[in-house]
C-alpha cells in the first residue's frame, strides 16, 4: 500500500466558485427576464428585524396586487403558525413595511386594507432608526482648571434606554495637572418605617326578617352558615318572595330541601334559587258585587218590621189593601 503524504497539494475548488472569495459566500448569478421582484438591500440586510419578517416582507412584495396576506391564509401556506407570522407582521409594521387598516365599505362591511411598502414608510419609529448613532467610547478630555476653582464632577444618571450602555470613563490625563476629585457619595434616603395595618371594621350585622330568616338556616341546616357579606346580597331576594306572598316557612322550604351532597357553595345555590324559583305575584283581590240590604222600616197599618228602601207598608198589608180593592 502507498503512504500517506501530508504535503501533497489540496484538491482544485470547482470552476464554479469564484476564486477571490475562498472563506465567504460565492455567487453564481443568473440573469433573469420575468418571473422576478426587485427588492431593496436596506430591506434585505436590515439588522434589526428578524430573518422571519425580511423574508415575510420579499414574499409579499412578490404577490400580485389583491392577493390575501391575512395571517390564517399565510399560516396555511407556509409552516410557521399564526402567532409567529403575526409578530413578524407587527415588526414590519414598526419598521414602516407594512400598514394595515380598518375600512368600512359603502356596505358596512368592515375590511383590512394592507400596503406593503418598498421602501420603509416614514413612520415615527423608523425615522428615529438612521439618527440612532452609537455612541463615541471617549469623551474629550475637558480643560483643568486651576486648584482655586476645581470643576464639580456630576455622577451619570440612569439613561431611559435600556439597551444602551454606559460610555467608559475617560482616559487620566498625560500632563502633571491634578486629577479631578472624586464625586461626592450620594446620600441614599433612608426608608421609611412601614405604616400599622389597619384592624379590619367590622360589618353591622343584618337586620329585618329576611336577614333573620337566612341567619337561621344553619340551625335547619348547619352547611347553609352564611356570612354577613351574604346574607347582606341575600337579603334583596328573600324581601322579592315575601313581596309575592310567600310565607316564611314556604322560603325556609325552599332554599333547605334536596341540597346536595357536595355543597361548596352555599350562598350560591341560595341565591340561584331565590331567582329562579320566585313565585308569580298573587292575582288582585276580586271586588265585591253583592248589594247591601236594605234598612229596617215599621209597617205602617201592622207595626210590623221589614226591609224597604222607604218607610210604607209591609208585603201582606199590601196584598191585603190590594184584595180588598178589587
Amino acid at each position: 500500500m502507498d503512504e500517506k503524504n501530508p504535503s501533497a497539494p489540496a484538491c482544485a475548488l470547482p470552476a464554479t466558485l469564484p476564486t477571490a472569495t475562498r472563506s465567504g459566500v460565492g455567487h453564481v448569478r443568473t440573469k433573469l427576464t420575468s418571473g422576478f421582484t426587485i427588492v431593496d438591500n436596506s430591506l434585505l440586510q436590515h439588522g434589526q428585524m428578524s430573518l422571519t419578517a425580511i423574508a415575510l416582507s420579499g414574499h409579499i412584495q412578490s404577490l400580485p396586487e389583491g392577493a390575501s396576506v391575512s395571517i390564517r391564509a399565510l399560516a396555511q401556506r407556509f409552516p410557521e403558525g399564526e402567532v409567529r407570522i403575526a409578530a413578524a407582521m407587527r415588526e414590519l409594521e414598526r419598521h414602516g413595511y407594512l400598514e394595515r387598516r380598518r375600512v368600512r365599505l359603502p356596505n358596512g362591511r368592515v375590511i383590512t386594507r394592507t400596503m406593503a411598502y418598498t421602501v420603509p414608510k416614514a413612520s415615527p419609529e423608523a425615522a428615529e432608526e438612521p439618527k440612532r448613532r452609537p455612541q463615541p467610547k471617549h469623551r474629550p478630555q475637558p480643560k483643568h482648571r486651576p486648584q482655586s476653582q476645581p470643576a464639580a464632577v456630576v455622577a451619570p444618571g440612569p439613561t431611559s434606554d435600556p439597551d444602551h450602555e454606559p460610555d467608559p470613563d475617560p482616559d487620566p490625563p498625560s500632563g502633571g495637572g491634578a486629577p479631578p476629585p472624586p464625586p461626592s457619595p450620594v446620600r441614599e434616603a433612608a426608608p421609611r418605617p412601614p405604616r400599622p395595618a389597619r384592624p379590619p371594621v367590622p360589618l353591622p350585622p343584618p337586620a329585618g326578617p329576611a336577614a333573620e330568616l337566612l341567619l337561621g338556616l344553619r340551625v335547619q341546616e348547619p352547611r347553609l352558615t352564611l356570612s354577613t357579606r351574604d346574607v347582606e346580597r341575600l337579603t334583596p331576594g328573600v324581601d322579592a318572595w315575601f313581596a309575592r306572598g310567600a310565607t316564611p316557612d314556604a322560603v325556609r322550604r325552599t332554599l333547605t330541601a334536596c341540597l346536595p351532597d357536595d355543597l361548596k357553595y352555599p350562598a350560591g345555590i341560595l341565591d340561584y334559587r331565590l331567582t329562579s324559583l320566585l313565585p308569580p305575584p298573587l292575582p288582585a283581590a276580586p271586588t265585591p258585587t253583592h248589594l247591601a240590604p236594605h234598612p229596617f222600616q215599621t209597617c205602617d197599618d201592622c207595626d210590623r218590621a221589614f226591609r224597604a228602601p222607604e218607610p210604607g207598608l209591609c208585603r201582606d198589608c199590601r196584598e191585603a189593601r190590594r184584595g180588598s180593592a178589587a
